[in-house]
């Protein structure tokens, strides 16, 4: 399905102050860890990233076992970061050498300010080998085992029918924005993986939509928010919208589960 994945590079990264300051107070409060690899996915390294706006996504690899030492010095690198202005975009995945295998498999994670448990999934990993930048350390072809096609498309259609379909059945979700956008470009970024196995990002998710059959003024919202003029939407419209991404994600999600289950 998937055809040469391009080489990852190692990247200095060029954003903004804010960002850079950020990415440099982490690497250097993450020293004391001794991290094997630390890479960056998502927007971030998908190039579409906009400050502020964007999730910071990342991935630290150490090289011993995660212990309770580990877990203390995790979280105090964390709290120590407060006082950055971006510091709520930050998440974060740690795995080990000998634990990176497996998507199944749950990792100590920092997002949303707190510390959990999740998986690192097919989707991240196989964002990680195709154009994953690595900040430190060595790349994710040398420590991530690859994935399989099969593998991806089975995680897409389950994610699309056992999550995404069901919060569409849930009203309330969906006079936020993050659902909306999220819900909107996950479609959309579904769609294309299972057809032709590409990775594509939120840009070009939402360049996509209309011929997908998205309304139009959603997609012109999603875009609005994220490239042009960033803000709350009138209550008027957040009903409307709400309404309108139910009634399309609704039957699209049922339609492409059908295709490719």
């Amino acid at each position: 399905m998937y055809g040469v994945e391009r080489a990852v590079q190692t990247v200095r990264m060029t954003r903004s102050d804010a960002t850079d300051r950020l990415l440099d107070r982490f690497s250097t409060e993450l020293r004391d860890l001794a991290p094997a690899a630390v890479w960056a996915h998502g927007s971030l390294g998908g190039g579409d990233y906009r400050e502020g706006i964007s999730d910071l996504d990342l991935i630290v690899v150490l090289d011993g076992p995660i212990r309770a030492r580990t877990l203390w010095k995790v979280a105090r690198l964390h709290a120590r970061l407060r006082a950055e202005p971006l510091v709520a975009k930050l998440h974060c995945s740690y795995l080990t050498r000998d634990t990176v295998d497996g998507a199944e498999r749950q990792h100590l994670t920092w997002a949303h300010q707190q510390l959990f448990k999740r998986t690192v999934t097919p989707v991240t990993r196989r964002e990680l080998h195709t154009f994953g930048l690595v900040l430190e350390g060595e790349p994710p072809g040398s420590l991530l085992p690859p994935v399989a096609d099969d593998e991806l498309a089975e995680f897409v259609v389950r994610d699309q029918r056992d999550f995404w379909r069901r919060q569409v059945d849930r009203a309330d979700n969906w006079t936020q924005d993050v659902w909306v956008d999220l819900g909107l470009v996950t479609y959309a970024r579904a769609t294309v993986t299972l057809k032709d196995g590409r990775l594509i990002t939120k840009r070009e998710a939402l360049d996509l939509l209309p011929g997908l059959g998205a309304p139009a003024e959603l997609v012109a919202d999603v875009r609005r928010r994220r490239y042009e003029e960033p803000g709350a939407p009138l209550q008027e419209w957040t009903a409307r919208r709400a309404e309108l991404t139910r009634g399309y994600l609704g039957p699209a999600i049922d339609s492409l589960v059908a295709a490719y289950e």
